[in-house]
């Protein structure tokens, strides 16, 4: 009787402690939604000179490519690349690319990826001519073989195509002086075949976008073209390429559409089609543009950090397509919000779910303060800011006031690189955290606990189930990897009962004759508004450039090309949605 009934109280004691595990997860589902920047395990800075002001991660350069059905991510200097069933749960597979020689400082650079049958082939940047061409026919696993040893092209930021008639071409290029160039490779040997072409430069007296700076207002040095990419589609080939810098907000993507593989190309209308200069997560640069297993189309890019060196950068992902005119365009409007994966229903792939940022501005309590890293930095949508707490110990929190009750479906939390001793890639590093909410600042119950969990997630996204009602958030740090408990951007998604901001008015925008490439866009300052997205295009209906503009009422627009007439329209928005957008201005 007596071990009867002990047996009858541990079984109890395990229910319980089962459905008290339950009630803390049951608010999390299986991720439908993503947010940029991703949430990858990035590697650190492999040389210690591009450390000088901290040690940080960077990656940059992205592809992604559809192989059996499973999508493999590469990028930058990662030691490794990833792979996922669904573009959210990605997962690491450690290996070095490099010949030993090569391997102190860097790893595969701008990488290239091509796919052949049931052959996936993969190359890093080189002008030596000794670095090998890998090949796997299943690269889930660290099994790859040499296809050729010493690949004789000698690209640097190389982009293979494969066309429908089973001829391979190589695109590559990245300079402040030469053009992208192009040239067919053997399908079997991976020899060059004919000499190489000259395809396109970069022409930024005519083109704004692609003038070197910040500002696009430098006038003594040259930009670059690199990240050359190459789609076929509707029997027309688009060649894209980024510029002007991948250390500035206006990186991104441009394209030329040609009716061969190696031209000759004519500049799309639409330009750059990848545009993201505004907002948290800015740039879109040297990226690819793939098709998702629904046949959706979207861009994977460079966004730039760019604090403790130029070359501290991050991935995100973006919808693309191609309208009724073969005109491809990207979508970046609400680009760092939460928006949809690929769905089976492809009318919902890429879309914005509608949630809105809840804690712009908002009132923040922190748990310490390290020197000038205040805890408003947190909550700016600056993602070159950020609060440190002093330490990295257990217990330090931050915690966000919504103002008032709103409905809770998403966080994300961006760590920032404080006091970080590492270089390279580490695979064994782990982030632990307990997310709490409150309507009161008494009671708390627990959001999200991750206090277990044995994973690298330097952008936290997390998708919750239902939504939650509360007004106090507070994240409390159980384990950091190492440095300093700091956060560049503590961000809350929801929605709000609040009015949604009405339509701007006195909107305008002034382009000179002097200066064809600019445009001053001014606006009447509204009390409710969070923020601005502006959208300008080429007819009234592809107004697919976006600029995100917060707690400002002007706007120094420097993307248009100095020959082209544009369209703009600007909406408002706030915690509890999107205002109208204004008519359409024509500007000559």
């Amino acid at each position: 009787m007596y071990l009867q009934t002990t047996y009858i109280q541990l079984l109890n004691i395990f229910l319980i402690c089962f459905f008290l595990t339950l009630g803390l997860v049951s608010h999390l589902s299986a991720q439908k939604t993503y947010c940029n920047p991703l949430n990858l395990d990035y590697g650190y800075t492999p040389i210690p000179h591009f450390s000088e002001q901290g040690r940080h991660r960077a990656t940059a350069d992205p592809v992604i490519t559809l192989f059996k059905g499973k999508y493999f991510l590469f990028s930058t200097n990662q030691w490794g690349y990833w792979w996922s069933d669904d573009l959210s749960d990605w997962h690491f597979v450690s290996r070095k690319f490099l010949k030993p020689w090569h391997q102190v400082y860097d790893e595969l650079c701008a990488p290239g990826t091509l796919v052949l049958g049931d052959t996936f082939l993969v190359i890093g940047s080189t002008h030596t001519k000794t670095f090998p061409l890998w090949m796997s026919t299943n690269p889930t696993q660290d099994a790859w073989t040499e296809a050729v040893d010493s690949f004789a092209v000698g690209a640097w930021d190389p982009a293979f195509f494969a066309d429908e008639d089973n001829r391979v071409y190589i695109y590559w290029g990245s300079s402040n002086t030469y053009p992208l160039y192009g040239q067919e490779i053997d399908r079997k040997t991976f020899a060059p075949l004919g000499e190489r072409m000259e395809l396109i430069g970069l022409h930024d007296s005519i083109h704004g976008w692609e003038r070197f700076g910040e500002y696009a207002d430098n006038t003594f040095l040259p930009p670059f073209i690199e990240g050359a990419w190459m789609n076929k589609h509707g029997g027309k080939y688009y060649l894209q390429y980024a510029a002007p810098g991948t250390e500035f907000s206006g990186y991104g993507d441009g394209v030329y559409t040609g009716n061969g593989p190696l031209g000759p190309f004519t500049y799309q209308d639409h330009n750059p089609f990848a545009y993201k200069p505004g907002g948290f997560a800015r740039g879109t640069g040297h990226g690819a543009t793939f098709q998702a297993k629904n046949n959706t189309w979207w861009h994977v890019g460079t966004t730039v950090i760019g604090v403790r060196n130029n070359f501290e950068r991050r991935l995100g992902l973006w919808p693309a397509g191609f309208d009724a005119d073969g005109i491809l365009h990207c979508n970046t409007a609400y680009g760092d919000y939460p928006h949809f994966l690929p769905q089976n229903d492809p009318e919902v792939s890429g879309k914005f779910t509608g949630w809105m940022l809840l804690n712009y501005q908002t009132p923040v309590r922190v748990s310490s303060t390290l020197g000038g890293y205040y805890a408003n930095f947190a909550v700016d949508e600056d993602i070159k800011t950020y609060w440190s707490a002093k330490t990295g110990n257990a217990g330090e929190w931050i915690e966000s006031d919504l103002g008032n009750t709103m409905r809770i479906k998403a966080i994300q939390i961006n760590y920032a690189d404080q006091d970080v001793p590492f270089l390279g890639k580490q695979e064994d590093i782990y982030h632990q955290y307990i997310l709490r909410y409150s309507n009161d600042r008494q009671n708390w119950n627990i959001m999200v606990d991750k206090s277990r969990n044995k994973k690298d997630i330097p952008h936290e996204y997390v998708e919750l189930e239902k939504g939650i009602e509360a007004r106090y958030l507070r994240l409390e740090n159980i384990h950091m990897p190492a440095g300093k408990f700091a956060l560049s951007g503590f961000r809350i998604f929801g929605t709000s009962t609040g009015i949604v901001p009405d339509t701007v008015q006195h909107f305008t925008v002034l382009r000179g004759d002097s200066e064809r490439r600019n445009a001053w866009i001014k606006w009447q300052w509204m009390d409710d508004a969070q923020g601005y997205v502006i959208y300008s295009g080429i007819a009234p209906d592809k107004m697919y450039t976006s600029v995100m503009v917060y707690g400002k009422n002007e706007y120094y627009y420097t993307a248009m090309d100095r020959d082209r007439s544009y369209y703009f329209q600007i909406e408002a928005f706030n915690e509890s949605g999107i205002g109208k957008r204004t008519k359409p201005i024509f500007i000559r």
